[in-house]
């Protein structure tokens, strides 16, 4: 919540904007006002003038946000478009009266239909298959509504669950056939695959709910008929037979 103070610097802010008196006050003053405004009120400062419009999305102000202890989490939601079936990226974000609402990010491209999605920071990657752009992994940052793209998977790729060990994205997935499970490794940090790493034998294309799970740095999946388990320390998979698909059942 805005204190009095704040909302009456503010005030005093956009009036000296509208008067074009502004110029006048170090740009420094200016951010830091800015960065203890709710986001939810940047739509309507984006108004008031170009000036105001390019701070609310620069650099400067997120990283003075981040400085003052003002960042704001933010709810990213994929849902798709049953008239043209596209998949967009849409944030739940707060109104000034306290409502919510769905605003879509036209900026960024459709998403894949069948992809993964791994939340590193301020950051989300996604690996899939896109339709709009040629690659086949991006990053985007949730700060600047911007896309980064990352080096293509090293392997022909239809991915179903993505997660993160150590700084690692482990991506899941069926090669060429719903049969052959691959699974490449993402470095976060040097922003390179790893040599391509294979999944089980016996475990088939279709996981259960397109999901997995990472508990005490080991990540857990299932496919309809075995519970497997994979340890990125010992580098070696392993079915479980507690998770097996008669006990989830029950």
């Amino acid at each position: 919540m805005l204190g009095a103070r704040w909302r009456f610097l503010l005030y005093v802010l956009i009036l000296l904007e509208t008067w074009s008196l502004i110029p006048s006050l170090p740009e420094e003053i200016i951010v830091d006002i800015l960065a203890r405004v709710g986001r939810c009120y940047y739509p309507k400062l984006s108004l008031v003038s170009k000036h105001f419009r390019s701070l609310v999305t620069s650099h400067e102000l997120y990283a003075r946000r981040s400085l003052l202890g003002c960042t704001e989490h933010s709810l990213y939601v994929v849902l798709c478009n049953r008239e043209n079936g596209n998949h967009q990226v849409y944030d739940l974000r707060q109104k000034a009266n306290g409502t919510h609402s769905l605003v879509l990010f036209p900026s960024l491209p459709k998403m894949p239909r069948e992809g993964g999605f791994v939340v590193v920071g301020s950051r989300i990657y996604v690996f899939g298959r896109f339709n709009s752009v040629p690659q086949n992994a991006i990053s985007i940052d949730c700060r600047y509504q911007t896309v980064h793209p990352l080096p293509s998977m090293n392997v022909t790729m239809s991915v179903s669950v993505a997660d993160i060990i150590d700084g690692k994205i482990y991506v899941t997935g069926y090669c060429n056939n719903p049969t052959k499970m691959v699974m490449p490794v993402f470095d976060t940090e040097t922003e390179m695959w790893e040599p391509k790493k294979t999944t089980p034998e016996t475990m088939s294309g279709y996981l259960w709910a397109r999901e997995c799970v990472v508990m005490a740095g080991k990540m857990y999946m299932r496919d309809p008929s075995y519970s497997f388990v994979y340890d990125p320390k010992e580098r070696k998979w392993e079915t479980d037979k507690m998770l097996n698909k008669e006990c989830a059942c029950r």
